[in-house]
């Protein structure tokens, strides 16, 4: 169990009082804040208007495109923090291994030998991705004063299995076998993307992101040894390189389905833990106690309920986060394609009037 830490000091920067940093660092707040992953994408029509005239990447890699995208969230649904539009392989990208969307991610050539993985680069994230941060920089400028900005990047090990696999998959299992038949280069792959990755996050905490998120969509692809083995010790990695670098900026660590691991996710050294729908809120803080910020946990596919039982699953997730400072309101994952945008608006301000001190 994480012991707490004392609350830091705000600087005095307009979003410092926001009530997401507040609730990152377990300080009292006005109201819950909410947000959500993938709060800017397909389900929303002004996304949909962009999208007709710009590929995937082409958005991500235009900071014209990626700060108009971030921005539409905090202007259609009133969300307490933007985060930035991108997508985890684009430090794949700046390594040296081609990425492509058709429409989901491919890697024409997946590493998968020694070679590949020491021909890979650990680039330099102002030289190699300054479209990011020059996106970051213009959010910044952008964004309401009061309104903080997620930076991201993917975990170590759900972007092995990406560039192993040569894209998507339900087993991922060539970066398995990969652990098993060749341990030492799964290894040297994992500190490769590990430091590529810390870099990244500290570079968009340098170019004016207040807080960061780690994603590990599939640590729940590995048992409790596994993981321990092959997930969090990269994640670890990284959070101390970021906190080295920029101390004052919380680090959230989301690991999908990983409620079998869930007595390890404390020692990433994460300030916030993102807790997927099936792990209670309430479970969660018993795991851990009051040490950590907890962010989450609806079901995504509960704002496609009616209203009353979209309201009562809200009320769940808020019942079990408890009365003790440090929670952030958000899913369990990403929005879904299709879900309407009514129902996420009047999510938010549901929670901010229910939970209004």
């Amino acid at each position: 169990m994480t012991p707490p830490v004392p609350p830091r000091q705000p600087t005095g920067a307009p979003w410092e009082s926001s009530d997401f940093l507040r609730a990152c660092r377990r300080e009292p707040v006005s109201r819950t804040p909410v947000w959500f992953m993938r709060q800017a994408g397909r389900y929303m029509p002004e996304y949909r208007a962009i999208k007709e005239r710009a590929s995937f990447l082409e958005m991500c890699r235009t900071p014209d495109l990626a700060v108009e995208v971030t921005l539409q969230p905090v202007r259609a649904l009133g969300v307490d923090a933007a985060i930035l539009f991108s997508d985890i392989l684009i430090t794949a990208e700046a390594m040296g291994i081609r990425v492509e969307f058709a429409p989901g991610p491919q890697i024409p050539e997946p590493v998968r030998s020694r070679a590949d993985v020491e021909a890979l680069r650990v680039p330099d994230p102002a030289a190699a991705v300054p479209f990011v941060l020059e996106a970051v920089r213009r959010l910044r400028a952008e964004l309401p004063p009061e309104v903080p900005l997620i930076g991201f990047s993917g975990a170590p090990w759900t972007l092995a299995n990406y560039v192993v696999e040569g894209g998507g998959s339900k087993e991922f299992v060539r970066m398995k076998q990969l652990c098993y038949e060749d341990p030492e280069t799964a290894e040297l792959l994992l500190d490769k993307l590990a430091a590529t990755n810390a870099a990244y996050l500290a570079a968009q905490i340098a170019a004016g992101a207040q807080a960061v998120q780690i994603f590990d969509t599939w640590a729940g692809i590995l048992d409790p040894d596994d993981y321990a083995r092959w997930a969090l010790p990269y994640v670890q990695r990284m959070v101390r390189a970021v906190k080295a670098s920029a101390p004052d900026a919380p680090v959230i660590y989301f690991a999908r389905d990983s409620g079998c691991a869930l007595p390890l996710l404390d020692r990433s050294g994460a300030d916030v833990l993102s807790i997927d729908w099936r792990i209670p809120l309430d479970r969660a803080r018993e795991t851990f106690g009051h040490g950590l910020a907890l962010q989450g946990n609806l079901d995504p596919v509960a704002l496609f309920a009616p209203w009353d039982e979209l309201r009562r699953r809200a009320d769940l997730v808020l019942e079990r986060a408890g009365r003790m400072p440090g929670h952030i309101f958000n899913l369990g994952h990403g929005i879904l394609v299709g879900t309407p945008v009514d129902s996420v608006r009047r999510l938010v301000e549901y929670v901010h009037e229910r939970t209004a001190r």
